[in-house]
């Protein structure tokens, strides 16, 4: 636990966090690279999860933007298809609890039923929409306890404007910012005979990033798709690893949908049938990811577990405790992976009890785990607190 760095909390506010000078990605690559080559620490990236989605409509421009003026280094759109192959932002193909389609009584026909990984699902879904007919939808908060004051305000992006963006804000704030975009369900998409891929690195070609020092990471909870574009294009790339939930002892839950990569339920194979996520955070599985993809994204408990506290008090997570720290970091480094991590919320409810409600805390618990990056919805929180880590180590510097 990062306990020991709770007198550097009351610096946070005063904190002046400098924006790295402008250089290309390519140069900045190479020195994030050289540094881990020569044994020196890179700062871990800051991920605007859906953009800054715990204060505005996730995958809006205006989620984007501010998730760039918080300190954010690349910012995340999730991507599904429209009718008509347009890719835009959303977190799920169902769009339903993430715009107002459901009060548009001109799309009410639109509502039906679809199955998604294996799970029916009742709502409005992109795939049954033009891009000229989300164009007319506004996104809402999908988190009812976060501000509901901005829905109704922005519109839906497209990959291409979310691309637009980010070159943009390259320029105005002379630091680069990268997208991560997330192919969603894709098995789901090839189904429908909307394949995300090639829409994807088309896009990418279009805009001079379909390149190995592109400030892109293309991230996917299946596998076969990303190793068939790692056949396809240099581009960085990032095997989600999942699971469903944790039980009382601290171990992994893996109720279907959330078991496996769907493109392994769907293959008929024994030998993946009888794997769940957690195979890819063995010493086999990370071997087997090295040989595709640049890195991995695991569920934060694959690192640092949680375990039932019957004293515990207060809802959600403040009724867990912190377990031991595992060895995955250090594993996936020593097969040449970098870590990124998801998902981490300001909100006291998602906090397990040991962060004694300030979710500081679990971000330096993480940085000085050695974690390559993390996802998160407050990105303002998570800079503040690298910039306490990085104080920290200052410190610890000139004590030694």
């Amino acid at each position: 636990m990062p306990s020991k760095l709770s007198s550097l909390l009351a610096l946070s506010a005063a904190l002046f966090i400098a924006a790295p000078g402008f250089a290309s990605e390519a140069d900045r690559l190479e020195r994030t690279e050289s540094s881990s080559r020569h044994g020196q620490r890179a700062e871990p990236l800051v991920i605007g999860h859906r953009g800054a989605s715990g204060y505005l409509p996730e995958h809006t421009l205006a989620s984007y933007s501010l998730a760039i003026e918080l300190g954010a280094d690349y910012i995340e759109p999730d991507l599904v298809a429209t009718k008509d192959g347009h890719l835009i932002a959303r977190h799920e193909p169902n769009i339903t609890n993430t715009t107002d389609v459901a009060e548009r009584p001109e799309f009410a026909s639109r509502r039906r039923t679809m199955v998604v990984d294996g799970f029916a699902e009742e709502g409005f879904f992109a795939s049954d929409f033009t891009l000229a007919e989300i164009k007319t939808l506004r996104a809402k908060q999908a988190f009812g306890e976060r501000p509901q004051q901005f829905n109704g305000q922005f519109q839906v992006p497209t990959l291409q404007e979310v691309i637009a963006l980010a070159k943009r804000k390259t320029l105005e704030k002379g630091r680069v910012i990268g997208i991560y975009p997330e192919t969603k369900h894709p098995t789901y998409h090839q189904r429908l005979g909307l394949p995300l891929e090639a829409r994807l690195l088309k896009a990418l070609t279009q805009a001079g990033w379909n390149h190995r020092h592109a400030p892109v990471f293309i991230q996917s909870f299946e596998q076969g798709n990303l190793k068939a574009l790692s056949k396809l294009t240099k581009v960085r790339l990032v095997q989600l690893v999942d699971a469903n939930d944790v039980n009382p002892d601290g171990s992994l839950d893996f109720t279907a949908p959330y078991d496996r990569p769907y493109d392994w339920t769907v293959s008929g194979k024994p030998e993946l049938l009888a794997r769940t996520f957690a195979w890819l955070t063995t010493d086999e599985g990370l071997k087997d990811v090295a040989s595709y993809a640049h890195g991995i994204g695991p569920w934060k408990r694959y690192i640092v577990p949680t375990l039932a506290n019957p004293e515990g008090s207060g809802p959600g997570e403040a009724k867990l405790k912190l377990g031991e720290p595992t060895d995955l970091i250090e594993r996936a480094h020593a097969a040449g992976l970098k870590v990124h991590t998801w998902t981490f919320r300001n909100e006291q409810r998602r906090l397990p009890g040991d962060y004694a409600g300030n979710p500081v805390n679990e971000y330096l618990q993480f940085y000085q785990l050695g974690i390559d990056g993390v996802f998160s919805d407050f990105p303002d929180t998570a800079v503040v607190a690298r910039e306490l880590a990085r104080l920290e180590r200052r410190i610890g510097a000139q004590r030694d």
